[in-house]
């Protein structure tokens, strides 16, 4: 089945509510967003009047949706809903590579090694969280 076209949002509509609390979103008066009368959310509209994206301090990544005449459909980020498999590839890939090294070296090598291998094990997660949260 095809996606359906998106519409373009108008500001002096009522729409119903992206979050299914069958709530209905109504114009906030002199801005381009709208307020939810049943689950308290505002949404403003994006990307030339096409998506509504939904402003929330509790979720880290911002949602959004395209209109299409009848319903709301989901826009997805790309990257941002697959961090854990990136990461835990980047981490197999840094294995891979850092353990081979580290066992063909002397002694005294090994020691270096596993130290810069455990800080870049340290280091990733911590700036994946940071990317993550940085929007």
């Amino acid at each position: 089945m095809q996606p359906q076209k998106a519409h373009k949002i108008e500001l002096n509509i009522d729409y119903p509510c992206p979050c299914r609390r069958r709530g209905r979103l109504t114009p906030i008066t002199l801005t381009e967003a709208f307020g939810c009368s049943r689950c308290q959310q505002i949404f403003v509209v994006e990307e030339g009047g096409y998506v509504i994206e939904q402003l929330s301090a509790s979720y880290p990544y911002k949602r959004s949706w395209r209109w299409t005449g009848h319903q709301w459909n989901v826009v997805h980020s790309g990257l941002g809903d697959s961090y854990l498999p990136l990461a835990l590839g980047i981490v197999l890939v840094l294995l891979s590579i850092g353990l081979p090294v580290a066992l063909r070296n002397p002694a005294g090598m090994n020691i270096i090694l596993w130290a810069i291998v455990a800080l870049l094990l340290a280091v990733l997660p911590a700036l994946m969280v940071w990317l993550a949260y940085r929007r």
